[in-house]
């Protein structure tokens, strides 16, 4: 589906739905291979850091040649715009960002629901973020969409990349 840049609200708005076809309650994740070596992942932290991105998330996966390190910050574009001028190879996946809920079993509670609609979860880690106290975990799963929809019919709430630049939740 084409971008849409028609009318939003008949008030001449764009309209947010994406060529993916859903109007954004994803996170970006950012995955960047690298040479396993001495000062490469502080290469990686300086290029973001030194303009201001926060890491939100992050996940290093390393073996004697290389390392996978898996990351969100708080300006996807801004960070998709660093990276093309490095000499990283990043690749980019569509991640969901849900609070954990005030329960004794938070990640049983997300997990249940996701797995009564058979929808498997292929990996999540922690994110360093907090809204009204709670923490947060990053999830990637078979269908966004439809896992969005779950989690939210269930009472979960998702976290979107407008969520990332508000400075108080970090």
């Amino acid at each position: 589906m084409p971008f849409d840049y028609g009318d939003d609200d008949e008030k001449g708005g764009i309209n947010a739905m994406t060529s993916r076809n859903h109007d954004w309650p994803c996170l970006r994740q950012f995955t960047v291979f690298m040479e396993n070596q001495v000062g490469r992942l502080h290469q990686l932290f300086k290029s973001l850091e030194r303009h201001d991105m926060k890491i939100i998330a992050l996940s290093v996966n390393d073996s004697v040649d290389f390392a996978c390190i898996r990351l969100m910050v708080n300006d996807a574009d801004r960070a998709r715009e660093i990276f093309k001028l490095s000499d990283f190879a990043v690749f980019e996946k569509d991640m969901l960002g849900v609070l954990l809920p005030e329960d004794p079993q938070p990640m049983l509670r997300i997990c249940l629901a996701l797995m009564q609609a058979e929808l498997n979860i292929h990996y999540t880690y922690p994110l360093i973020f907090q809204k009204n106290g709670k923490g947060a975990i990053a999830l990637c799963v078979d269908d966004i969409d439809t896992a969005t929809k779950v989690l939210r019919d269930k009472g979960h709430e998702i976290i979107t990349e407008g969520d990332l630049h508000d400075d108080g939740f970090f």
